[in-house]
């Protein structure tokens, strides 16, 4: 990947990280240039429309588990001396060498398509004018539309002290459209959305967003029919596609190689062991093509990898950014992130999923006697030690020998990831992505990233409800 035009020189800049990382065991230049827009659309009228730009570096020394970091939002050579020097302090009376640089790739998994001069604001706002005419129109009980529509672009170049430079344009954009319904009093409301590293032109096609329209609109519907969510432990069987983010964070998260080393993870040290059911193999996969956790090189130019992280119940590894990968003694694997230039870079996910298998979906829910089947989730959360985690569906249903009664309201889904992983009883043969909506927070940063999975059976978790 050939760097772009830098503000300065990217030689000089290079040299000066190199005086101060001598004797570290590792540092870089990261320098980060963005542009984004958002527009919000509420009630039959654009209710905020922003449009930002930022720039600005980060500068790194790592010395064994030391890191010394200072940012700027001023490029220049000037800034970047004082950077240096602060930095610099991390290896003070460390003795190190620098490790190579990462290797280089051609690969593109995405054009680089500026998704803000793309169209006008008048076609953009006209567009959300119609989803909003539109959504209206199809149902009478609709009492609030909301359409929201993003788009960014960033370049990045990552900076070597031996003068290796890495370059990457990364567009990114998003819709949602989100619909309250009104009937007897009772209101409910619903969203649906989709994006992806691309330009807008997928997700603004008609098909597509009446498609997410009428999703928004039938998941509002079904929350307007639904009961109280019954409580207690039960079989719960999972769609396909988004429901993966509760393996996201009931699982992915306690695979990231920083938990591991400092062993503060439930699966710490437990390579080759088996901590799932046999046939559950969980990747996380940074290379497919325009996927929203996608990404051609992370955030330490190291290309993205498709990670074995757990085959057919065996644990085979962890994802690696470059110092927690030296400090472990593995290779990185492509997973080193950061929110922005003037955040800290971590093992993060990209798109985390688990492979499907051979059970048709429609028996999986027929196999329930009385459990809970859950087609989509709101927010949750992990505790990485324990592994606990808590759920909310947003769309789940109450099934009663093999039959689906009514959909329910509030039910919480309450596990521990492990456990739960070790308590897949049938997975489906319907594998699904999700649409392009994930976001994942750690340490106060966030990152998008992707999920996806087949229709899952898990037995015994706790339902969290009326009763």
């Amino acid at each position: 990947m050939t760097q772009t035009d830098l503000p300065f020189c990217a030689q000089k800049a290079s040299d000066i990280l190199a005086a101060a990382a001598a004797g570290s065991d590792d540092g870089d230049i990261y320098v980060q240039r963005s542009r984004s827009e958002s527009f919000v659309f509420d009630d039959g009228r654009l209710k905020s429309a922003a449009f930002d730009t930022a720039q600005g570096f980060g500068l790194r020394i790592l010395a064994g588990e030391a890191a010394g970091y200072a940012h700027s939002g001023e490029l220049s050579l000037a800034a970047i001396q004082r950077a240096a020097d602060s930095a610099r302090a991390a290896n003070r009376g460390y003795t190190g060498s620098l490790d190579l640089s990462p290797q280089r790739t051609n690969r593109q998994l995405y054009q680089p398509i500026d998704p803000t001069a793309s169209g006008d604001l008048t076609a953009k706002t006209t567009l959300m004018g119609d989803i909003d005419a539109w959504v209206r129109a199809r149902d009478p009980r609709v009492v609030q539309v909301s359409v929201s529509l993003g788009g960014s672009l960033e370049e990045i170049d990552i900076l070597r002290p031996g003068g290796e430079a890495f370059h990457d344009v990364r567009p990114l954009v998003r819709l949602n459209v989100s619909v309250t319904l009104e009937e007897k009093g009772r209101r409910e409301s619903a969203s649906a959305g989709a994006g992806g590293r691309a330009d807008y032109a997928e997700w603004i096609a008609p098909d597509r967003w009446q498609g997410l329209a009428d999703r928004a609109l039938r998941k509002a519907e079904v929350n307007l029919r639904s009961i109280p969510a019954p409580g207690g432990q039960m079989d719960v069987v999972l769609g396909p596609g988004w429901p993966a983010v509760l393996l996201h964070e009931a699982v992915g998260h306690g695979l990231e190689g920083d938990f591991n080393r400092k062993g503060s993870s439930v699966y710490s040290g437990r390579v080759g062991e088996q901590v799932a059911s046999r046939g559950v193999t969980v990747i996380d996969d940074g290379t497919l093509d325009a996927r929203r956790g996608s990404l051609s090189i992370d955030d330490e130019g190291t290309p993205t990898n498709r990670t074995v992280l757990i085959e057919d119940g065996i644990l085979k590894g962890y994802m690696q950014d470059r110092q927690n990968a030296r400090l472990m003694g593995v290779a990185p694997t492509g997973n080193g992130r950061r929110e922005s230039y003037d955040a800290t870079v971590m093992p993060r996910m990209t798109n985390t999923v688990m492979l499907g298998g051979k059970d048709d979906p429609d028996d999986i829910v027929a196999s329930i006697k009385r459990g809970i089947w859950a087609t989509d989730f709101g927010g949750g959360q992990v505790d990485i030690t324990s592994g606990n985690f808590v759920f909310q569906c947003t769309e789940a249903y109450l099934v009663e020998d093999g039959k689906v009664v009514a959909p329910v309201k509030n039910a919480t889904l309450i596990g521990h990831g492990p456990t739960a992983l070790s308590q897949v009883s049938m997975i489906g043969n319907d594998f699904a992505m999700d649409d392009g909506v994930g976001t994942c927070g750690k340490a106060g940063q966030s990152v998008p990233v992707g999920v996806g999975q087949p229709t899952l059976k898990i037995g015994g978790l706790t339902v969290g409800g009326a009763g």
